[in-house]
């Protein structure tokens, strides 16, 4: 977004912001005398408030009359940061917050909600309104893309400006960018290009003085900050230069399911050691739901290598020809979870942004370290036939990943990791989540022995509160129990980043980075 403007500092040093002179007439007014237009700013009494609230909450758990709601949604408009701007210079002279959201998959709703303070007065600056586009350059290999836009927008148009082209991020396309760039962002070609973070460039940013910055204009350690750092945090990336990546013409995947009584305990075990330590242009993961456990691949070549390579380092898997499923690299990406079909088209299922209120959800993750033992997971696999059992998923590292120094970005889970496991349980509408709850929280409180240490490591896109929440006071103190799960020995360079560049901690929530006093 280089035609930006950058505004500025000169007016906006002075403000200092109180939550205890909240004004939110005040900062209604303020944004109209800013000129930012009245049709970008929803208020409780607008009529469609409800609408652009739910339009993209992804757990229907943080939608109910128990939900505080924001003061007012503004909607940048594309290509104009002074919206952005005026919102943070408006929120902190009037003494209101604001919380950011790009596609909404905040696990903990913190994007759009308040969790625990329900007297706070704060706005949503809604980034996946208008703020989506993506300029791809094909003669150099990089894109700019928006924060608002998903990451299956980003993959579209990518590929549709150069087929043998893509970027490594997650396998859900509704993700926003803004959101997954912010915590690191893994996916199914980390083994080989890392994070997506990894492949930032640049970044056009809304500081806490209102002021519109570039890569060179922060500062290294900002940039280093927001790469991985967490969202909400820092500021307001409006969006990212990214580095692109050389794919193939042709991609296999394969999904494979082995039941317990298929060996699936056996083989899980095994692929602790294998995944891991297979060559960068594979990623095989691992879904465990009920007592099966469904192998999944994608690897960056053809057929007859793959199947070579299974028989050579993962037999135990029993993987032939019969299971590749050649495909462009864009078309795995449209597949969810590498299901291999999808309702409408390759556009309709990566450009899809629609949501459902139907259903809640609670996710938490490990970092495992050391292979757990065939006995172990043979106390585990029962947890999956328990009332409200949800799954886990297993992501490899290595590769690319464990050649990486962990405080190259605040992403640290980099050598000796030898995967994530995240933990995923839901529940319908009218289901108060009694049975998924206490599923997900006694796995977790099981897999306790068998996971990383001291601490116990967690990812910060995969947000969880009961892993720790800020004190009142928002002291560096009162955050280490979570911001070192999430950021080990980065946490505190990432409090020292956020007392530079935001002293009086105007960007806060529940669990944002606090200052080092």
């Amino acid at each position: 977004m280089g035609m930006l403007p950058r505004v500025s500092g000169l007016f906006v040093s002075f403000f200092f912001f109180s939550c205890s002179v909240a004004s939110p007439d005040g900062f209604l007014h303020c944004l109209r005398a800013k000129s930012v237009p009245s049709e970008l700013v929803y208020t409780q009494s607008s009529s469609n408030f409800t609408d652009v609230l739910a339009s993209s909450i992804r757990n229907g758990k943080f939608f109910t009359n128990a939900t505080v709601r924001p003061l007012c949604i503004i909607t940048p408009g594309p290509g104009d940061a002074s919206h952005v701007q005026a919102a943070v210079l408006c929120g902190r002279r009037q003494g209101v917050r604001l919380r950011v959201r790009s596609g909404g998959h905040d696990y903990e709703g913190l994007s759009y909600r308040s969790s625990a303070r329900p007297s706070e007065v704060f706005a949503v600056v809604d980034l996946g309104a208008n703020l989506r586009a993506v300029r791809v350059n094909r003669y150099d290999s990089t894109a700019w893309v928006d924060s608002g836009a998903t990451i299956g927008e980003l993959y579209y148009a990518v590929a549709k400006n150069e087929s043998r082209l893509a970027f490594p991020a997650g396998e859900c396309s509704t993700i926003g960018v803004g959101g997954h760039l912010s915590g690191g962002g893994i996916g199914m070609m980390m083994r080989k290009h890392g994070l997506s973070a990894d492949k930032v460039l640049d970044a056009k940013l809304v500081n806490a003085d209102g002021e519109l910055l570039d890569r060179a204009g922060m500062g290294e350690d900002l940039f280093w900050a927001i790469r991985g750092g967490g969202g909400g945090n820092f500021g307001i990336v409006l969006s990212w230069k990214v580095q692109l990546v050389q794919v193939p013409s042709t991609v296999v995947a394969f999904n494979i399911a082995k039941t317990v009584a298929q060996g699936a305990v056996e083989i899980l075990t095994r692929w602790q050691d294998v995944a891991p330590c297979l060559p960068n242009d594979i990623t095989l993961r691992v879904i465990v739901r009920g007592q099966q456990a469904m192998f999944q691949a994608l690897y960056l070549g053809g057929c007859v290598p793959l199947v070579a390579m299974m028989a050579d380092q993962f037999p135990e898997l029993g993987m032939t020809s019969t299971d590749c499923q050649p495909m462009t690299w864009l078309q795995s990406a449209a597949t969810p979870f590498l299901s291999f079909g999808t309702n409408g088209t390759l556009e309709e299922a990566l450009l899809d942004r629609s949501t459902s209120l139907s259903r809640s959800n609670k996710i938490k993750s490990d970092y495992v370290r050391r292979a757990i033992s065939k006995a172990a997971w043979e106390d585990i696999f029962p947890w999956f036939t328990k009332p409200g059992a949800g799954f886990v998923l297993l992501e490899p590292h290595g590769g690319f990943m464990g050649s990486v120094p962990a405080a190259a970005t605040p992403y640290p889970h980099r050598n000796g990791v030898l995967y994530v496991m995240q933990y995923l349980v839901g529940w319908q509408q009218g289901d108060d989540g009694t049975a998924a709850t206490a599923w997900i929280e006694g796995l977790y409180e099981l897999m306790g022995q068998h996971v990383s240490k001291k601490p116990r490591r967690a990812y910060v896109n995969f947000r969880d509160l009961g892993i720790g929440e800020n004190d009142d006071a928002g002291t560096f103190e009162g955050g280490e129990a979570w911001g070192e799960s999430y950021f080990v020995g980065n946490y505190r360079r990432l409090a020292a980043v956020k007392a530079a560049v935001d002293p009086t901690n105007y960007f806060r929530n529940e669990q944002s980075i606090p200052p080092l006093r």
